[in-house]
């Protein structure tokens, strides 16, 4: 935990793999006035990751962590969480999955933001999967991370409607908009909770 203007603040870690859409949101949500976060840090486990850019731009410390042994990968990572006193962890579109270690060590502190009305549709090619099954709405859901995959309590939900004419591709896209609105809001409620 952080004091930014006599308020405080959680500490939190970022982990990304990709354009870091989601991180750039809770990086604006975590400039805010009456924001209950401060980013300390980044992760991603690919050094050409879009999204290292935000971090490098709002000056927040990052870390590419090369996953080649992921037991090694993972202690890493445990040291430099420990070493920035981080309080709680959001995954934002990393696609390593983590070991019972690392959730063990941070039980109910880790929020994760997946693609799908959980508990439907768990795991990769969900946009792929709604379309095939003819499904009338998806969504996306930000819930606690557990062992299990995309099992844990949820936080919050939105849901979208899927157009007759809506490919992987537009569908992905709508859904990133309400991704980067509802993380957030789910981050703050969390965060309130555990303040």
């Amino acid at each position: 935990m952080v004091k930014l203007n006599g308020k405080k603040r959680l500490k939190v870690s970022v982990f990304i793999s990709g354009r870091g859409t989601n991180l750039k949101s809770l990086i604006n949500f975590s400039k805010t006035k009456n924001s209950q976060i401060s980013i300390n840090l980044v992760i991603s486990n690919k050094k050409n990751a879009k999204g290292l850019f935000f971090a490098k731009k709002n000056k927040i410390k990052y870390l590419v962590i090369n996953y080649k042994n992921k037991k090694n990968a993972e202690n890493r990572i445990l040291v430099e969480l420990k070493k920035y006193n981080i309080d709680f962890i959001c995954l934002a579109g990393f696609m390593k999955i983590l070991s019972k270690k690392i959730i063990s060590k941070y039980k109910n502190k880790i929020l994760n933001i997946h693609p799908s009305l959980l508990p439907k549709y768990k795991g990769l090619d969900t946009h792929k999967r709604v379309i095939l099954n003819k499904e009338k709405f998806t969504g996306c859901t930000v819930h606690i991370v557990t062992s299990k995959l995309d099992s844990g309590k949820i936080i919050l939900q939105r849901k979208i409607k899927i157009l007759k004419n809506d490919s992987e591709k537009s569908l992905s896209k709508r859904l990133l908009k309400i991704e980067n609105q509802i993380y957030p809001r789910a981050v703050r409620k969390f965060a309130i909770a555990n303040l």
